[in-house]
């Protein structure tokens, strides 16, 4: 039996996905007390863990050098890959949302409003279908940033409690949409490790 190869978000999702794991009888304890290593054995089943960037567990996962990946459906909704989303573990809970100063007004006036975010892709396409014309700015950093500057009329972001709006003097205009943590699974490793992978995604859902 070949090993079962899991690439973990590094992260706020790491914690969430360890304690899944260990709840369905898997050992996570190197994971735990891991240095500087960045492959993880458990000790009582046939599976390694990786711990990876967010967007980069597509990647292993849609090219087949992970079998399966926990990544947060923003990512999921970013970027446009080729896996299968087989479970929603229901963990990471928070959502996106439309957020601007109080008094910005995103919906009159004839100016394309600009909008700043991490996730340029689930921005352009909730304004596209709400029908308005705007202009996406990218932004790695802080986003709250960039309407105090006057880099934007409003941000498109993760929004977990709302605090770090709060403290920077925003307000939460839309919500976009509820997120979570999703497992994924490569295409031929559903086919060729079957029996291992539904005996996990069982024992999750």
């Amino acid at each position: 039996m070949s090993t079962l190869k899991i690439a973990l978000t590094k992260g706020r999702l790491e914690q969430f996905a360890i304690d899944t794991f260990e709840k369905i009888g898997i050992d996570c304890s190197e994971l735990k007390d891991k240095g500087r290593k960045l492959i993880f054995r458990s000790n009582n089943s046939d599976i390694e863990f990786v711990l990876v960037k967010a967007t980069d567990v597509l990647t292993y996962v849609e090219h087949g050098a992970v079998d399966i990946g926990i990544v947060g459906k923003d990512t999921l909704m970013e970027y446009n890959k080729d896996f299968y989303e087989v479970v929603d573990l229901k963990v990471g809970k928070c959502r996106f949302a439309v957020a601007s100063l109080p008094e910005t007004d995103l919906y009159t006036g004839y100016n394309r409003k600009r909008i700043a975010t991490k996730y340029p892709h689930v921005a352009a396409n909730y304004f596209r279908k709400s029908g308005i014309d705007v202009e996406i700015i990218k932004i790695e950093g802080s986003v709250e940033l960039a309407p105090l500057l006057n880099l934007a009329d409003a941000i498109v972001d993760i929004v977990e409690t709302g605090s770090t709006l709060k403290e920077n003097g925003l307000v939460i205009k839309e919500e976009i949409c509820d997120i979570s943590a999703r497992m994924i699974v490569n295409i031929a490793s559903m086919k060729m490790k079957q029996e291992e992978i539904s005996k996990i995604i069982k024992a999750l859902s």
